[in-house]
């Protein structure tokens, strides 16, 4: 019977815990070349149930759990997070979010945004003339109009 009331009071003190408490979503970010990179972790998480909303410079990331709810199953320890997972990343302007790309693959969904193309590095060409290049050299007699 003591092990019955234990029971009952973890799970009381379980669900009370999943209701309080954000499902944390792990996140590794980095550029890549002309891209910005984003890893989330969202282990056991159905693909189907991943949301992804971009608006204005804000991305939304939403995705669901489901966790083992049937009558018949007695649970002995419930410590993996359930419910919905959400996580607002704010990106810069410099970015091209009409191209974003998504990919989920075990257990980590990847996103690749590419740097707009108006924000990429470029190499700007210097160029090189000679002193008289350009100038026009004006006759010995006239040199004496010019000031320094």
């Amino acid at each position: 019977m003591r092990n019955d009331h234990f029971r009952e009071f973890d799970r009381i003190a379980q669900r009370l815990m999943e209701n309080g408490r954000p499902a944390a979503m792990a996140m590794d970010a980095y550029r890549d070349g002309d891209d910005f990179v984003i890893h989330f972790d969202l282990p056991g998480v159905n693909h189907e149930s991943i949301d992804l909303e971009v608006e204005r410079n804000v991305l939304t990331v939403r995705a669901e759990r489901a966790g083992l709810r049937r009558e018949d199953l007695e649970l002995l320890v419930n410590e993996r997070q359930t419910g919905t997972f959400t996580r607002q990343v704010f990106l810069g302007d410099t970015l091209d979010t009409e191209r974003i790309q998504a990919n989920y693959a075990d257990g980590v969904l990847t996103l690749r945004i590419p740097v707009a193309e108006q924000s990429r590095a470029r190499k700007i060409t210097v160029d090189h003339s000679t002193p008289d290049q350009g100038r026009t050299v004006l006759p010995e007699q006239d040199k004496s109009a010019i000031r320094s």
